[in-house]
């Protein structure tokens, strides 16, 4: 995966582009975030546009030349997207294949045909949490809310009790769980071990998700009582198909990549020898590229063949599933190079040198500054880039297993308090024809929950390790 090493993350931060002193840099970032805030928030920019105009006002009220700072935020956008472009664009296109394949339906009718009244919200977290391993965040809510809403119908459910479990796995999987864009950022700025980082977060994400999910369905159920909304339960995405994938080759395709990344990890623990030739097969077939694209590669097969698809259906999927990634694609980049922006100013030095003097914990730290730019921009994606920049520097002495609670303590506090500002916020309240007061008492509290309970973890397993 080629990213910026934490050698390259310290050589940035040692020689700034401007000699600017600490407060006049301190102002310099507010200032920065101050205009991406404004221009996604109040004047409605897109957040690709407000990221690169914050970049150069970044530079500018650092006393930065415009010149340099143009060079440090297009070597950011490019070095970030030839990190995780790829990467994005491999899990858009299994993503597209489990939908339209049915493969996602075949998941979700196999365990709810097994799930009683009492584990309906384990089975929904247990869906939410497969299904949303491959997808981005919106596409897996747009997937799995009118499967939520037929099962709390057709079964008499309350709404919160089956969707609350349902939007804390996908969410949880979003913010912690790599391939997704935002942890594989963090991951690229930090020069964290992908494995590892994984493997942790599913150590994180399970006790998370069962607190934010069943648990606290139960009282999100009886703050909001409110019935599937009918207008809003569209046809299944698979009820023209002939046939579908079945459940046992989709769930193997979903947990393909997952399985050949852990597995690098684990034979770089036991191994722990770069030229043993296990270990460089390892190396190979576990890297996140290669992992994803043989799940994509064996998913043509599994799903796409097993729909009946012939090849012209199937490179029209492929085809279909790119177009929607390109403004996630910008937004990240457009956030490298913020993050590189931050870096090459000087930002990274002053932080190491503040934090010195600091009694607050790394981990904690970086929790903080990632849940104040998540409330002020409403975007996870962002939070976790801008913050993964700001303490990239902090990780330069850390072990293999801190730098990655550092990705999952930035991923726990970019979930934090989802409202008005933020796209998934109303996306849930229109799905589930909510008022905007129901959907803070659920969903926002939800977010909350997952952010807290997630730094809790990631803050108990750093006593541990």
């Amino acid at each position: 995966m080629t990213s910026l090493s934490v050698e390259t993350l310290a050589a940035a931060a040692a020689e700034p582009i401007t000699s600017a002193g600490n407060a006049q840099l301190g102002i310099a970032v507010l200032a920065g975030i101050a205009v991406i805030v404004l221009l996604i928030t109040k004047f409605k920019v897109h957040a690709f546009l407000a990221l690169t105009i914050g970049s150069l006002a970044l530079g500018a009220f650092a006393g930065a030349p415009l010149d340099k700072t143009i060079v440090s935020f297009s070597t950011g956008l490019g070095t970030t997207v030839a990190g995780v472009g790829v990467l994005i664009a491999l899990g858009a296109i299994l993503g597209k294949l489990l939908a339209d394949s049915g493969g996602a339906d075949q998941i979700v009718d196999t365990v709810l045909a097994k799930a009683g009244e009492k584990s309906m919200p384990w089975a929904m977290v247990l869906i939410a949490s497969i299904i949303g391993l491959p997808l981005f965040f919106e596409v897996g809510i747009v997937l799995l809310i009118p499967v939520v809403l037929m099962v709390a119908q057709r079964g008499g459910y309350s709404l919160m009790r089956i969707g609350i479990p349902a939007l804390a796995g996908l969410s949880v999987m979003h913010g912690l769980i790599p391939p997704h864009p935002g942890p594989l950022v963090a991951i690229d700025a930090i020069g964290a071990d992908l494995g590892v980082t994984l493997a942790l977060g599913l150590v994180v994400a399970v006790p998370t998700v069962i607190i934010a999910g069943p648990v606290f369905s139960k009282y999100a159920a009886r703050w909001v009582d409110i019935p599937a909304p009918e207008r809003m339960i569209p046809q299944r995405p698979s009820e023209d198909l002939v046939k579908r994938p079945s459940f046992l080759a989709t769930v193997a395709t979903v947990l393909l990549p997952v399985v050949l990344m852990m597995a690098k990890a684990l034979v770089d623990i036991v191994v722990d020898d770069p030229e043993h030739q296990v270990q460089r097969v390892a190396d190979v077939i576990g890297s996140p590229l290669i992992a994803l694209l043989a799940a994509v590669i064996v998913g043509m097969f599994t799903l796409g063949r097993a729909a009946g698809f012939t090849k012209d259906r199937l490179s029209s999927t492929v085809e279909k599933s790119l177009a929607p990634i390109a403004g996630v694609l910008l937004i990240v980049g457009a956030g490298g190079g913020f993050k590189t922006t931050l870096i090459d100013i000087g930002v990274g030095q002053m932080i190491l040198e503040f934090s010195e003097d600091w009694a607050i914990p790394t981990l904690l730290l970086a929790w903080l500054i990632a849940v104040a730019i998540r409330l002020a921009t409403g975007s996870a994606t962002v939070a976790t880039i801008s913050a993964a920049g700001l303490v990239a520097p902090l990780a330069a002495d850390m072990s293999t297993s801190h730098a990655a609670l550092l990705v999952l303590a930035i991923g726990a506090g970019s979930l934090f308090f989802s409202h008005v500002n933020d796209a998934g916020f109303w996306l849930v309240k229109e799905y589930f024809g909510m008022s905007v007061g129901q959907t803070i008492k659920t969903w926002s509290v939800m977010e909350t929950i997952i952010s807290v309970v997630g730094i809790v973890f990631v803050l108990l397993l750093s006593l541990v390790l």
